[in-house]
């Protein structure tokens, strides 16, 4: 729970600014007046964040995961993936009710129009790329691959974040209370991946836990 509060608490501090207009949302905005700039490049790392992109890579984590897993004959090898998989389908579930609640308008980038709070592109990314990061990390024995693989996964949420800015797609606020909010869905995934996933053997022998 200790791990949950911090962005918890930050989510919940940005939402009530959002929704009182406070303060903390003309910085956003003045912010957002600096970093817009639609281009191209812009709009490839928004796409990032896509469904279509992005679930797709979750989904071929969680095949490995859960082939891996039951190749070794692990108890509740089940388990990660399926946890894997609810931490995405979560992501709507929470951010659609937050849209509509907030009621949040677009910037001036884009067609006049509101729901724009919490971004679920930037949610997408973050839940879809660190989830998969999360469920193939204890199946990698060399260091360097899992520290590649961690240094991947920031790039592209980071990526998609700064091309959501950038293309005026979000505004800053709504970028960073996805962040807070999928850092929570991922903090809920690692605790039980650290539970049940086990690195694999070096000498390839099959491992049961009792």
């Amino acid at each position: 729970m200790l791990l949950l509060g911090p962005p918890l608490l930050l989510f919940a501090l940005i939402t009530w600014q959002v929704v009182v207009d406070g303060p903390l949302v003309d910085l956003d905005e003045r912010l957002s007046e600096g970093l817009v700039r639609p281009d191209g490049a812009s709009e490839l790392l928004a796409d990032i964040g896509n469904v279509q992109v992005a679930v797709p890579v979750l989904a071929l984590a969680l095949a490995v995961a859960a082939w891996h897993g039951r190749r070794r004959g692990r108890d509740r090898w089940w388990l990660p993936p399926l946890a894997g998989a609810v931490a995405m389908a979560l992501v709507p579930a929470l951010v659609a009710p937050l849209k509509e609640w907030t009621d949040r308008p677009g910037t001036p980038a884009v067609p006049p129009a509101v729901g724009y709070y919490p971004s679920g592109h930037t949610a997408t990314a973050v839940v879809a790329y660190g989830a998969a990061t999360l469920l193939l990390l204890p199946l990698l024995r060399s260091p360097a691959v899992r520290r590649g693989l961690l240094a991947l996964c920031g790039v592209l949420v980071l990526g998609a974040s700064y091309g959501l800015v950038r293309r005026g797609y979000h505004w800053p606020l709504d970028v960073v209370a996805s962040w807070c909010l999928g850092a929570a869905l991922l903090t809920g995934l690692w605790l039980l991946v650290g539970r049940t996933g086990v690195p694999a053997p070096a000498d390839g022998s099959r491992v049961r836990r009792r």
